[in-house]
């Protein structure tokens, strides 16, 4: 759910940048979605939320979000779409004697966009301009469950797809409603983006499901509360959430999901139901780290916070010749650190770093005193660059967003937003071991003869262990709780260079599986697997499917990928 294809956890406040991309948005999607990332040098970390995720650009918390692609929303790349016309015709007349997707309007709160119609070609868009050819068949942007609960009804009694969007992150279109490089049939698009409340009571904090990191952090700093989750500023908190939710606070804090509450949810029936551990206990199981797409629609979650702390941030760089020493010092001690220390490690490379590939350390610590880092530096090469300081919860998480020097209301990709969008292609592995000298190699060379023609490329690995670690791989339905790290393997690129970034990063986890198997992280959705499932779920496959059988009997949700 999460998660944006970048390099998570660097950040640019900290950071000395040599040669950053613009910072921008990613990744998103669904609705008790999966999710995805955010792309550029200077994002924050990965497990943002999933391909169809609850995850949104939003505007302040509390108002209606801002939709990428609107004016001012400005892309690194884009592609030509189809007439509008033929879209149109397709929804008026999905089948004979069947209602006109134009009637479902009349029953929104929310507003229904068609082809051709105003606000159509803002609202179609997702966060990645990779899927900009994407024609769905019309777009609800809901405004209550009820909303949800209608757009399920007419699409089940009309036999319209469905797509869900939060964010628009998903990193396999999923959440795109269908079109060019999506591999997937025009859909119905159900938005939740307009559902991004934050309410902030006691321990605890609800959240609308479109409700985006950054309006969720500034919300919570204010009353001195926080949670642990990405730092993507555009990636919603429901998408991270149901997927896992890696973060720069995962080791001290535990993943996103295990701050679940409960959850209100539409499911295929079009049932409005509360859940949590006593009230359909395993559909709340399942939402804690099962992706999203397949249950319902997600539209608000409670989750625990604490106390908001004070956190040390620290940075290193060294050119890519550093790579095999830092690889295997890093592996060695970053997993089985301090639970209260949190690191990423990134190789990159690309048109962005004209001077050669380099390797970053980006990390936090929320102990007294120093980062506890010596013993790490002692075994590797002097950093060519060093920083680090001390910040609020609040002033931290937007420097990891990009956003520390505007307001909460600009953090965003949409009309009056300060961010960009950026097209990219990703993937993942989950790693349960280090890697040998040889393998190491052979992650350096791909990323050191990765063509230039790409803005960026690379491999960012984020740290697991902590206390992800100390519960049991069964207990939530996120099984990878004894791995030590995930991976995102990430291009951006610019122009009609799609299909190139997809073979890199494909070709590179093709590279890495050898050493790191199958595993991979729902957040970070990828259509090429073969068995996604076990991938992302491992012995949890099997009774996330009995769950899905229980709730949509008859396969309403129909995403790629299903259980």
């Amino acid at each position: 759910m999460s998660e944006q294809p970048k390099h998570p956890g660097t950040d640019a406040s900290v950071a000395t940048p040599t040669a950053f991309p613009t910072r921008r948005a990613v990744l998103g999607a669904g609705a008790v979605l999966l999710l995805a990332a955010c792309t550029g040098g200077q994002t924050g970390s990965g497990g943002t939320g999933g391909s169809l995720g609850t995850t949104g650009a939003t505007g302040s918390p509390g108002t209606t979000g801002a939709t990428p692609g609107t004016p001012g929303a400005a892309a690194s790349s884009g592609t030509a779409t189809a007439p509008a016309s033929q879209t149109l015709a397709a929804s008026e007349a999905s089948a004979v004697g069947r209602a006109p997707l134009s009637s479902l309007g009349s029953k929104l709160k929310g507003t229904l966009f068609l082809p051709g119609k105003a606000g159509y070609e803002a609202a179609r868009l997702s966060e990645n301009p990779r899927f900009d050819a994407a024609r769905p068949l019309g777009v609800a942007r809901v405004a209550s469950a009820a909303d949800v609960a209608a757009s399920l009804r007419f699409a089940r009694d009309n036999g319209v797809p469905l797509a869900l969007r939060s964010g628009g992150h998903s990193y396999a279109g999923y959440s795109s409603g269908g079109g060019a490089g999506t591999g997937l049939p025009a859909a119905l698009v159900v938005d939740v983006r307009a559902l991004n409340s934050v309410k902030v009571s006691g321990g605890s904090v609800t959240v609308g499901a479109g409700a985006a990191l950054a309006p969720v952090y500034a919300a919570l700093a204010a009353k001195g509360r926080g949670i642990a989750g990405g730092s993507c500023a555009t990636v919603g908190v429901a998408g991270l959430t149901l997927g896992g939710g890696v973060g720069v606070l995962t080791r001290a804090h535990g993943l996103t999901c295990d701050a679940l509450t409960s959850a209100q949810i539409v499911t295929a029936d079009g049932r409005v139901r509360t859940v949590d551990a006593a009230r359909d206990p395993e559909l709340f199981w399942a939402l804690r780290g099962g992706g999203g797409g397949h249950l319902g629609v997600v539209t608000s979650l409670t989750l625990s916070t604490f106390a908001a702390p004070s956190i040390k941030s620290f940075f290193y760089q060294w050119p890519v010749s550093a790579a095999a020493s830092v690889i295997a010092a890093w592996q060695e001690w970053a997993p089985t650190a301090d639970a209260r220390l949190w690191s990423t490690l990134k190789v990159l490379g690309g048109a962005a770093h004209p001077s050669g590939a380099v390797v970053m350390l980006s990390g936090t610590w929320v102990g007294a005193g120093a980062p506890p880092v010596a013993a790490f530096l002692a075994k590797v090469p002097r950093p060519g660059v060093s920083s680090a300081r001390t910040r609020t919860y609040g002033q931290a998480m937007a420097g990891y967003a990009g956003c520390a020097a505007m307001p909460v209301g600009q953090c965003h990709t949409g009309a009056g937003g300060a961010l960009q969008r950026e097209a990219f292609a990703a993937t993942s592995h989950v790693a349960y071991r280090g890697l040998k000298a040889s393998e190491v190699a052979v992650l350096v060379e791909h990323v050191r003869s990765a063509s230039s023609r790409l803005k960026e490329v690379g491999i960012s690995i984020d740290a697991l262990g902590g206390a992800v670690g100390r519960v049991a791989p069964g207990a939530t339905a996120f099984v990878h709780r004894k791995a030590i790290a995930t991976v995102q393997y990430t291009a951006t690129y610019t122009g009609n260079r799609a299909a190139e970034a997809a073979a890199f990063v494909g070709g590179f986890r093709a590279a890495m599986t050898p050493a790191w198997g199958e595993h991979a992280y729902v957040n970070y959705a990828d259509p090429t697997l073969k068995r996604s499932s076990v991938a992302y779920f491992g012995a949890n496959a099997p009774r996330l499917a009995a769950v899905r059988r229980r709730y949509d009997p008859d396969g309403l949700f129909t995403q790629p990928q299903a259980y």
